[in-house]
């Protein structure tokens, strides 16, 4: 069946009947059907006429603008010209699936707002402006996700994308100090950190995870506090609830749903998690296989979250955690590089990677990056080194891209923490390079055990 255009409306020619919504005999003649809208009239349903002529459906100025308050449906289409409109009441409805299709004459404004604006009792196929992320979004059922722009999905899949460290430790100076300060990049760019807001007190050990939108830190020294940011605005952390289990030195990981902190407080073998976009207090997950200090060590591709090495330095080896169903880790392959301080993780979708790290404390640190190719798993391969030995307690972020990893604890005596910020590209293996500094200048870095969380790492997807 051909479909016509002018203008305006549709008209869809089926045996040469006369009439509109009936069959009617005679040569010559058109059937449309749906609704067909005049200068004068609108005829609809079972309505007959015996001519067409004079029908002014490419007329758009003359069309009036249209309401609906009562529930509607149709076969045909829903046209809207230039200078009309068609308003839906808030107890209408417009029956899903009899509607072919909606022309704009000139452009659609979805519903616009913030995060914390979407309200509640979402259904799928909702759309929404998101004006914290400035990208358009939709909900699949499950979860909001947000549209890639199409330059970054085709030329630059790593050209954004925020990294965030908060809080520290720093015992260079007397006497030791902690900070509150929560500092940002812009993981495609290189240059020095800037100041994002505060955590609500000082405190080290609050390792983070997050999705494109939220950052969460938890499991900071001698507090069982979780506490979020938004990452796309800057400003200080707000409460959002408490780890089931009090432990600091944990590896947090998530998917865009859920966020995981595994390990942690000398050696436990606790996994706890919590549900993103919803505040409330974490509960348990299940198990790792072997009771670890994991300090910052993991990642995740979204399917799964990775945990590395950790105290004692006989660990060797990463366990695996299914993260959308609760349950125990399983054992995973060898790491290459254990220890007292596991290294510093982080990810895009394929490769996950670890950095620096110590087999004992304050001995035998290490520069060596290693990497896993996640689908696949297996030993550790070299990925390559850092310019120097460092714990790398200052953890790492990343995008689709780039890793970025903060030194935090010096290899030589006398150990110092440290504020340098270096640089892996994930498809291509090799040494790190120059980024900048975290907490630059002349500031102590507070550098140790301090946490990173991003918002375009490896266990994002992208649409």
């Amino acid at each position: 069946m051909a479909t016509f255009r002018v203008g305006v409306g549709s008209f869809n020619i089926k045996d040469g009947a006369v009439g509109f919504g009936t069959d009617t005999d005679g040569l010559g003649n058109l059937k449309v059907k749906g609704v067909t809208k005049t200068t004068g009239s609108i005829v609809s349903g079972a309505s007959t006429l015996t001519r067409y002529s004079g029908f002014a459906a490419d007329n758009i100025s003359q069309l009036e603008n249209i309401t609906l308050t009562s529930e509607v449906g149709t076969i045909g289409d829903i046209v809207v010209g230039v200078g009309t409109s068609v308003i839906i009441s808030s107890a209408s409805t417009v029956t899903v699936g009899t509607v072919e299709s909606v022309s704009i004459g000139t452009h659609f404004s979805p519903p616009t707002g913030g995060i914390e604006e979407r309200g509640e009792d979402f259904v799928e196929g909702m759309m929404r402006f998101n004006t914290d992320l400035n990208t358009m979004e939709f909900y699949n059922g499950n979860e909001w996700r947000q549209f890639n722009y199409q330059l970054d999905i085709k030329n630059s899949p790593g050209s954004r994308g925020r990294c965030v460290w908060a809080g520290g430790y720093d015992n260079a100076g007397t006497p030791s100090s902690t900070t509150n300060s929560i500092d940002f990049i812009n993981t495609h760019t290189l240059g020095n950190s800037r100041s994002f807001g505060d955590l609500t007190a000082a405190g080290q050990d609050a390792h983070g995870c997050g999705n494109a939108e939220r950052g969460l830190y938890g499991g900071k020294f001698n507090s069982d506090a979780i506490e979020y940011i938004t990452i796309a605005s800057e400003g200080n952390a707000i409460d959002f609830g408490n780890m089931a289990t009090s432990l600091n030195y944990t590896a947090g990981a998530s998917s865009s749903t859920r966020g995981l902190w595994m390990g942690g407080s000398g050696a436990s073998n606790v996994i706890q998690y919590v549900q993103i976009n919803t505040l409330g207090n974490a509960a348990d997950f299940g198990d790792l296989q072997t009771a670890r200090f994991t300090d910052g060590s993991g990642f995740s591709n979204g399917i799964e979250a990775f945990c590395c090495g950790g105290y004692p330095a006989t660990i060797t080896d990463y366990e695996v955690v299914k993260i959308a169903s609760l349950g125990n880790a399983v054992s995973g392959d060898n790491v290459r590089h254990g220890g007292y301080w596991p290294g510093a993780g982080c990810s895009n979708s394929t490769r996950g990677i670890w950095a620096g790290g110590a087999n004992t404390a304050p001995a035998n640190y290490t520069k060596e990056i290693s990497f896993i190719t996640m689908s696949s798993k297996g030993n550790a391969q070299p990925f390559g080194d850092l310019s120097k030995t460092s714990a790398c307690s200052g953890g790492a972020g990343s995008n689709a891209t780039r890793g970025v990893i903060c030194w935090g604890r010096d290899g030589t005596s006398p150990y110092p923490d440290l504020n340098i910020l270096e640089f892996i590209t994930f498809s291509s293996s090799g040494n790190s390079q120059d980024f900048g500094d975290l907490r630059g200048g002349t500031n102590r870095a507070h550098t140790r055990h301090i946490s990173p969380v991003s918002d375009s790492h490896g266990g994002l997807g992208g649409f």
